[in-house]
Parts: C-alpha cells; structure tokens; sequence
C-alpha cells in the first residue's frame, strides 16, 4: 500500500512540476509577445504612483492582457519599484516587458503637454499643445501673446503638473535683443542674463527646457549650437571666396537671413552678395538699413524713407563699402551654409517677383525690367 501511495505522490509531482514548468513558460511568452494594443496610449505616471495601479489602467484601456502578469513581470525583472513620473508614449502592439521598460527608463516625458514658447520676428507666443497618440501629432489647445493678452485658463493645471514638458522655439532670423526679452516673459525659468548676446550668435532651432533652468544656461546652449554649425560650415567652405572669417560668414549669412524666406533661394541670393563683393559694389540691401535704426530692437513697422536710405549707419550698406561690422540677425543653418557654399551665378541684383520670391539679373538693364515688373504688381494690389 505504502508503495502505492508514494508511486501515486511521486506521479502527482511531476504532473505539478510539469503543469509549474508550463504556466512559468506561458507566462515568460505572454509577457514577451506583442501585446493587444489597437493604437499609440500615452500613459501618465504620477509621482508615488506604484505598479499595481500603473496594471490596472493598462489593462482597463487594453493595453495589456493581463494586469497581474504584467506586474509579476515587473517584479521578477526587478523593475516594480523604479517607475518614473512623467507622461510616456505607449506604442501600438507593445509587449508587456516594452512596456515595463518604457515606463521605468527614466528620461523626458514622450507625450503629453507641452507647453511651447515661441519667438518669432514680427511676433512672439506661447502655446499649450499636446500629443495625439494615434497620429504622433501635437494638437495645439491654446495660445496668447504674453504682455498683450491675458494667459487663458487652459495653462494654469499644466503649469502646476511636472510632467508638462516646456519648449523654446526660436524662428529664423530673430535678434539677440527679441530672444532675451522673450527669455524674461518664460516664468520656469531663473536668473538674469547679464549682458546682450552679440547678434548672430545664437542658433535658431527648439530647445527643450526643465522648470528651474537658469536663463544664462539657455542662452549658452544657443551660443554653443551656433557655434558647432558655423565652424562646421566653415570648415565645408568653397574656395576662392571673399570672406576673411567666420565672423563675416555670420555676418553675411544674418543678411541672407533676412532678404529672403523661401529656401531654395538662399544660394542664389547668396551668389548676388558674393559676387557684388568680389566686383567692389556695394550690398546695397534694405535689412542692413532697418538694423541700423532699430539696432535689432523690435520691428520697424514701416516702410523705409528716402532719407533713411542715405542715412549714415555702420549697418547701411546703401553707404558703406563691404560687409557692416556685425550680424544683423541670428541666421540658422541654411542661411550659414548658403554664405560659404553659394550657388555659382553671375546674378548681382534680385528684386521681389511678386509670388513671394525674388526675380534676379546679371545686369542694370534686366534688373530696371523685373523692378518695373514688381511695380506693376503692387499697384495692382493697392487698386484691388
């Protein structure tokens, strides 16, 4: 009988063993395999959130097959503990050891809100967006212009959450002075910025920002991404140009910059400059009149006068021989790679066209032709 019953126990052990080794490698499949996930999530985890919780939403909006799986998977990995506040984006079909990992790495939010600080040329705002899962497209929700409209009230709990992600956007052709102005309106961020930065030295492009950077910071990080484009630029240059330096590259690039906003242009508008420098004539451009008034700070908001014109400046290059002693803007990349890589042309005047670019001549005679053209167009316009 004793030996009956021990063959009967001993039977009995295996088939648990064997029903364990098979549930063990279910459950290590289950936990590896895409998951049922129809469409991006975007997955917020609150600071003190724990795992339980975190399961339990996942496996409400489908995002896993099963909730207590996934938070077993956790914690045999050794990641039940290490959630990380924030707000991450959840991809279609991601397994449950994906999704444990993304939800654990650390690092930026992926999605969510984000509120955008963007300076522009003529204007600047601020805007709250946010992330569209399904399309990986930002869905703006609100906007003001700070110092001439109230913020709405859109922005109050996303400013207060700390997974809000916050973003300057500088647009191409900005000034030192509009970029430091529009830094102070940022009110996540801290400290004072000293001094001016000298115009053309700050990159153009979006930078991610953390509530409690310093603004000096800021404004060394765009000195520093300016600085790497440029050399970069310079060290590609072609040969046989008339330019002594990088800092009459900018210089040059900051002028391109703000003569032309369709960028197929850029090289050919560049090739006018080049070209007037290598022959003596002077640039003879309207941007260089406008600084010299403003000094880059704020927008003219009119037209030029005669008298302008022939205003003596450093910057007036109607005037002047040459380049003007600096930048008359902070260019960005294309801009700086078109003044050291200029297209190969005979062009040295260019006038606007009438369609948003500019219509360009070898001689005098062509160039009156296209000027009588463009003032065909505006007078069209104003009797319409």
């Amino acid at each position: 009988m004793w030996r009956s019953i021990a063959s009967n126990a001993l039977t009995l052990l295996i088939v648990m063993l064997f029903l364990g080794g098979g549930l063990i490698l279910w459950g290590q499949r289950s936990y590896r395999v895409a998951g049922p996930l129809q469409q991006p999530i975007c997955v917020r985890v609150e600071s003190g959130s724990n795992m339980t919780k975190i399961s339990q939403r996942l496996e409400q909006e489908g995002a896993v097959s099963n909730g207590t799986l996934f938070r077993l998977g956790a914690d045999y990995s050794d990641k039940a503990d290490k959630l990380k506040a924030g707000s991450f984006l959840v991809p279609e079909g991601a397994s449950m050891e994906e999704i444990v990992d993304i939800l654990t790495r650390g690092g930026a939010s992926t999605c969510g809100t984000e509120v955008v600080y963007r300076v522009g040329i003529t204007r600047s705002e601020i805007v709250l967006r946010e992330l569209d899962p399904a399309t990986n497209r930002y869905v703006e929700k609100a906007a003001y212009v700070p110092g001439a409209e109230d913020m709405p009230a859109e922005f109050t709990e996303p400013l207060t959450q700390s997974d809000t992600r916050h973003r300057i956007a500088l647009a191409e052709g900005v000034t030192s002075w509009q970029v430091v102005e529009e830094l102070k309106q940022v009110s996540v961020l801290t400290g004072d910025i000293a001094e001016l930065p000298a115009e053309g030295t700050l990159a153009p492009d979006s930078y991610e920002i953390k509530s409690g950077d310093n603004r000096a910071a800021v404004i060394a990080r765009m000195v520093d991404a300016q600085t790497a484009i440029l050399d970069a630029a310079w060290k590609n240059r072609v040969d046989g140009l008339p330019l002594a330096s990088k800092e009459e590259a900018l210089i040059l690039a900051s002028i391109i910059e703000k003569e032309t906003g369709v960028p197929e242009e850029r090289r050919q508008v560049a090739s006018v400059f080049i070209n007037r420098l290598k022959q003596g004539m002077r640039l003879q451009t309207d941007p260089t009149v406008i600084y010299g008034i403003t000094k880059g700070e704020g927008v003219l908001g009119r037209g030029l006068r005669q008298s302008e014109l022939r205003g003596e400046t450093p910057w007036n290059t109607y005037v002047i021989d040459g380049l003007p002693p600096t930048p008359i803007a902070n260019p960005g990349k294309a801009s700086i790679e078109a003044a050291l890589d200029p297209a190969e042309t005979k062009f040295v005047f260019f006038v606007a066209d009438g369609s948003g670019g500019h219509a360009f001549a070898e001689t005098l005679a062509e160039h009156n032709a296209n000027v009588a053209k463009w003032r065909q167009i505006e007078a069209e316009k104003a009797n319409q």
